[in-house]
Parts: structure tokens; sequence; C-alpha cells
């Protein structure tokens, strides 16, 4: 194992254990898989981290969430999600309101053209996902989703984080 990375990162030496080889494939692997999302992003003027708030606003839907729920949710966390959220309400994908329950929160909320984006979107990001599909069988993909959640489920011991 490991010729294929060795190749992709030009390395000619052995890797120093499985964890490592592992870990870099997982990085090799993810890098290239995101970097599929982020040229259909690009095609509709979006970065991965505005497409990622969006779907996450788009399942809360017709409700919404405070950016502290929204830094919860995203995959990437970016430093200035306020930023970010701020490009998308300039674009009128994402509405801005203060909180029935308590207005010093602000609830963000996807509206209908910020929906219509992600329906648009939907079949390129369909294509990447059957791409993905193609390259590993139906029993690899839930044995790695599998262990995927292994990797990044709560930690349950403070030597574990």
């Amino acid at each position: 194992m490991g010729r294929i990375l060795k190749e992709r990162i030009q390395q000619e030496r052995e890797f120093e254990s499985l964890s490592q080889e592992a870990l870099l494939n997982l990085f090799v692997a993810s890098a290239h898989a995101r970097k599929k999302i982020e040229r259909v992003c690009r095609a509709y003027k979006l970065q991965f981290s505005h497409y990622n708030v969006l779907r996450i606003l788009r399942g809360a839907h017709p409700g919404g969430h405070a950016r502290c729920d929204i830094i919860e949710r995203m995959i990437d966390p970016s430093p200035d999600v306020t930023r970010l959220i701020d490009k998308l309400v300039e674009r009128g994908l994402v509405r801005r309101s203060p909180s029935e329950e308590d207005r010093r929160r602000t609830i963000h909320t996807i509206t209908d053209a910020g929906i219509d984006l992600l329906d648009d979107m939907h079949p390129d990001i369909k294509d990447v996902q059957g791409w993905f599909g193609r390259r590993v069988s139906d029993d690899d993909l839930r044995h790695l989703s599998r262990i995927c959640e292994g990797i990044y489920a709560r930690p349950s011991a403070p030597s574990d984080a």
C-alpha cells in the first residue's frame, strides 16, 4: 500500500506508520473531493463556506439560526463567519432579523433566492456525488462513513481531544 500516495506527494521513503499513511491519504482524498465541490461553487460565484451556510439555513427553513449555531454546524468553520454571512445578505440569499425571544440575538434565514440557487446547483453537486459513488462501492461508502464518524465523534476522554 501507499504506492499511489507516494507518487501523489512525491515521497520516496516509507511512511513512518500506518496511521501517518492513512491520515495523509485522508487529507489528499478530502482535498481532491473538495476541489470538485469548490469548482461547482465557483461556477455559481460562491465559496465552499457560503454553500455550507446556505445548506445549513435551508435545513432550518423556514426558521433560521443565530450565528453561533451556524458556526457549530459548519463543516469547516471560517474565522469570520459574520463577513461570510454579510456577503450572502448582500446577494439577497440570506436575511437577518432580530430574534423574537431575545432582541440581542440575530436570526439568519435563507431567502427564496437562496433556495433557488441551491436548487440550481443541485444537479452539479449530484454529479460530484455520483463521481464519488462510482469510485467507491456502497459497502465501502458505509464503511468510510463509519470510520470518519469514529474519527470526529466527540472525544470520550480528555486525552482524545
